[in-house]
């Protein structure tokens, strides 16, 4: 069996595996336990169970070739020793003396592949002579179930390196490309601004959510998302004065700092709308709100997405008294024939303008819907109805009609 030169971290539920060794140390009578992961030159102890306060602790690192565990492995060690005393090759390790080690249990944990993640082990500080094969197989199955957990952790790796990997790689191409869905005054139907939605041309072929979603569970999110805020700033300079350019962020993108570049940029923040979407939940409103400010402070719109679709939204609204709401399209589907819709979008709506905000009304798909949301005074919308989204050359040709000049919120 080979031992593999890259392993993988410990599970996320650690507390648990240190909980499981806890008890086959209580029960098996032993004063430690612990789990033994090899590497090149050297074993760490991932995890242990010690109430003695011995001279081993978590996370410590030992040459490979000193103490039992390769011993065990490679055979010149039995996996169970009473007495160390009476073993040749164990009254020779310095370890026996040193720790001290009166009797030891060791079994290898071994992956589906046959390579050995490191070992499971067991010892006392004094002889147990009740020790025996019993012993062993209780400790080599708690090693089996070891090896499903370790191996599920190499498996997120893995596919978590390959996910960033073809993240980078779609972005190296140019991805995301950026679209734009024009955003329309009500009634007069002036444009007034557009939303930059991201789209990728790369396989697999999926929604935009789900490369975002994949982004962040490999641990790239923050950088597809700046890398796609900076894409749709590229245009900025390129759409005539006048309709302002919406972007998405999270705040976990905001918090971060990282947009603080695009005023290093020189961009006109005034033109820019900013709006936070609930890809993180927000824990510290204060924090986000600090963050923001150097971006308002440079004429920065602040909206905030899905209004009436949840809980976090309403938080949004109420603690970082944004420019504009955004009513979320499953508010805006059907409100022409749903009095409860009308009812939460016109509370909403008096809402907004009773602190300042603007209103748009996302997911505009009928006319009758349109009709609605402008006798209840919503102020913007956008939806396929107006306009289905488009590339940068036919957004141009919507910036030749009537405009909307003056404010983004």
């Amino acid at each position: 069996m080979q031992q593999p030169e890259g392993t993988p971290s410990p599970p996320q539920d650690a507390e648990s595996l240190e909980a499981i060794l806890r008890i086959v140390r209580r029960y098996l009578g032993m004063d430690v336990a612990f789990v033994s992961r090899f590497r090149t030159q050297d074993r760490l102890l991932e995890l242990l169970d010690d109430e003695s306060a011995g001279p081993l602790h978590q996370g410590q690192s030992i040459p490979l070739t000193e103490g039992y565990c390769l011993k065990v492995v490679r055979g010149e060690l039995p996996e169970f020793i009473p007495d160390t005393s009476r073993n040749a090759v164990a009254r020779t390790l310095p370890a026996t003396a040193e720790i001290p080690i009166g009797s030891h249990l060791s079994v290898p944990i071994v992956l589906a592949d046959q390579q050995v993640y490191g070992t499971l082990c067991c010892f006392s500080y004094e002889p147990n002579q009740t020790l025996d094969e019993r012993d062993v197989q209780l400790l080599r199955a708690c090693a089996e179930f070891l090896a499903l957990h370790f191996e599920a952790s190499a498996r997120r790796e893995r596919d978590q390196a390959y996910t960033a990997a073809t993240m980078h790689a779609v972005m190296a191409q140019g991805a995301p490309r950026i679209v734009f869905q024009p955003v329309y005054h009500i009634p007069d139907l002036r444009l007034h601004g557009f939303e930059c939605l991201s789209r990728f041309d790369a396989e697999p072929r999926r929604a935009p959510d789900r490369w975002f979603a994949a982004a962040h569970d490999a641990g790239v999110g923050l950088e597809l998302e700046f890398h796609a805020i900076r894409n749709a700033l590229a245009y900025l300079d390129r759409l005539p004065v006048g309709p302002c350019m919406n972007i998405n962020s999270s705040p976990e993108m905001i918090l971060s700092g990282r947009l603080l570049a695009l005023r290093e940029a020189g961009h006109d923040l005034s033109r820019v709308v900013l709006e936070i979407t609930e890809h993180a939940v927000v824990r510290d409103y204060a924090a986000l709100s600090q963050a923001l400010k150097p971006l308002r402070s440079e004429g920065l719109t602040l909206a905030v997405d899905d209004a009436g679709a949840g809980y976090s939204s309403m938080r949004h609204i109420l603690s970082l008294e944004p420019d504009i709401i955004k009513l979320d399209m499953e508010l805006t589907h059907g409100i022409d024939t749903d009095p409860k819709r009308k009812a939460l979008a016109k509370g909403l709506t008096s809402f907004a303008h009773e602190i300042g905000s603007l209103v748009v009304a996302e997911g505009v798909e009928t006319r009758a819907e349109l009709l609605t949301l402008a006798r209840l005074g919503v102020d913007c919308a956008q939806g396929y109805h107006l306009d289905h989204p488009l590339d940068f050359d036919q957004a141009l040709e919507r910036c030749r009609g009537p405009v909307e000049h003056g404010r983004c919120g």
